[in-house]
């Protein structure tokens, strides 16, 4: 069972640490979400898992979303979780189109490394500071991001009984 009343001292202890910082608290569903200035968001997580009391000693998740065509474009997504504590916060780091680059948090956390690799290869946002980032699922000389939204979709039509002849002819089988 998750422990909500951590959850609102996390909030409480954010906001007096870091008052410019911390930009919104919103919560859906029981989820707690805590919108944080993308300059400060290694130092967040920093004081999240060395502060003893708090203890978020684990990075869930860490994802990003394309909010086109509003602006900030993109949101990133850090999913915390104490286990001591067992409570569980999201943080959220808005990127604006122009500039998509945020600090990395491998230093904080080092599964990191991966999930910033996979928001660099499908969204094109830059973790700056991270010593590894390249292509995770994409190839390496694959041009652009597949999972933002001004990506160009690929259509290939589906195969059936009924027009198997007619997508057979348009396939590229090798000439022997």
């Amino acid at each position: 069972m998750l422990n909500p009343d951590h959850v609102k001292k996390t909030v409480a202890a954010l906001k007096e640490k870091f008052p410019e910082t911390v930009q919104e608290v919103s919560e859906f569903r029981g989820e707690t979400t805590v919108n944080v200035a993308k300059a400060a968001i290694a130092e967040v997580c920093g004081f999240l898992r060395d502060d003893a009391a708090l203890d978020y000693n684990v990075l869930t998740d860490l994802a990003a979303v394309d909010y086109s065509p509003e602006e900030p474009r993109f949101g990133i997504s850090y999913i915390l979780f104490s286990m001591s504590k067992m409570a569980r916060l999201r943080l959220k780091v808005l990127v604006p189109e122009e500039d998509p680059e945020v600090p990395t948090v491998i230093n904080v956390y080092i599964n990191a490394d991966w999930y910033e690799r996979e928001a660099w290869d499908m969204m094109g946002i830059k973790f700056a500071g991270h010593p590894d980032l390249r292509r995770l699922l994409m190839p390496a000389d694959w041009e652009g991001h597949p999972h933002r939204k001004d990506y160009p979709l690929g259509y290939e039509e589906v195969q059936f009984s009924f027009n198997w002849r007619e997508i057979d002819a348009k396939k590229p089988y090798a000439k022997e």
